[in-house]
């Protein structure tokens, strides 16, 4: 009787903190669109009311907010001063975008799996699945701020060096084809870390290519453009074939990675490569069991899953596949050699060539 007992407290305790979490989404949300974390990290600590004045919100509101943020450990609270801050730690997390751990980003997902309940408890009936631009708009800017501060830190310093003679490649000029590039941001990174190669980018969700053309010539560069394609029929470069294509955290959205694979396959030059970027993943259920496991299964149920069904050939890898299923994918697709090429926190990265 003891052990359940201690079992369903720590249950219990468990479900509360998740329920604090779910509930404090749209509060981080706010906070990030409003600048109230970034007020903190800039200015130091604050009173509620020296916070609204500074940021032009209502006094009120934003003391139950920061209350709730001081609960959840997001954000300090000094009880002798009466004043709120950011410790380092939670300014990276919070309010710094260009932090290699910034996470304010993946709230604005949850809230588009919230938002998209209805669709999902339906995709779960008939099986048809959910496509990638039918749901909530904060799916697609949450993405892109999930995943930007990972490729910023990893893809030009790690990633691309744990490639084959890619980045000599890459600096001297040459060719490459980001497929599935959503908003734009891996594209834009390697075309701003390598003006000598052409970098185009290919997504099927035709907004998602207009806010990546958007963000492109804000940057002002000249070597990349954007064009709305899917993995299975996005066309050559305009002189041949690409030296490069990568995949970043997409190929398991695809409801046919094997076409996709042989797509990639049939437009590569001889001696290139394709990078595959998936979130990072053992190859066995109980081996993904722990919080990132947690964080990308949850995902990979409401989004990634849904949107592979919902495409021709309905093929669901889902985000946790791990290396042993994306390698047969991989193979299938005609690459004789296949390999893990690097890992980080949140991410696998794969080598393919022929």
């Amino acid at each position: 009787m003891q052990t359940m007992t201690t079992d369903l407290d720590a249950l219990i305790g468990q479900v509360i903190s998740d329920l604090g979490a779910a509930a404090n989404t749209a509060l981080v949300i706010v906070g990030n669109r409003l600048g109230l974390y970034q007020s903190l990290a800039e200015y130091g600590p604050m009173t509620p009311e020296e916070l609204a004045r500074r940021t032009g919100t209502h006094e009120r509101c934003v003391r139950e907010w920061l209350a709730a943020q001081a609960a959840s450990g997001y954000i300090a609270y000094d009880a002798s001063t009466e004043q709120f801050s950011l410790t380092r730690e939670q300014a990276m997390l919070f309010a710094d975008e260009n932090s290699p751990v910034y996470l304010a980003g993946g709230f604005y997902s949850v809230a588009s799996v919230i938002n998209d309940e209805p669709k999902l408890t339906k995709a779960f009936c008939n099986g048809k699945g959910i496509a990638w631009g039918d749901h909530h708009e904060c799916l697609f800017c949450g993405t892109e701020k999930f995943f930007r501060p990972s490729y910023a830190s990893n893809l030009v310093q790690t990633w691309i060096p744990s490639l084959d003679g890619v980045q000599a490649k890459l600096q001297a000029g040459a060719t490459v084809a980001d497929v599935g590039c959503g908003h734009g941001c891996s594209t834009i990174i390697l075309a701003k870390a390598f003006p000598n190669s052409q970098v185009i980018g290919f997504d099927n969700h035709a907004p998602s290519i207009a806010h990546a053309r958007r963000a492109a010539d804000r940057e002002g560069l000249s070597n990349v453009r954007f064009e709305v394609a899917t993995a299975q029929d996005f066309p050559g470069y305009d002189a041949g074939g690409y030296d490069l294509v990568t995949v970043f955290d997409a190929l398991h959205d695809m409801g046919d990675p094997v076409g996709a694979a042989r797509r990639v396959r049939k437009m590569l030059k001889q001696g290139g490569a394709w990078m595959i970027v998936e979130p990072a993943a053992a190859d066995q259920v109980h081996e993904n069991l722990h919080p990132v496991g947690r964080v990308y299964y949850a995902f990979s149920a409401a989004v990634c899953v849904p949107s592979a069904m919902s495409q021709p050939g309905g093929q669901a890898l889902g985000a946790q596949a791990g290396p042993a299923a994306l390698e047969r994918v991989i193979r299938s697709g005609g690459f004789s050699r296949v390999r893990v090429a690097a890992r980080s926190p949140f991410n696998l990265v794969m080598e393919a060539t022929v």
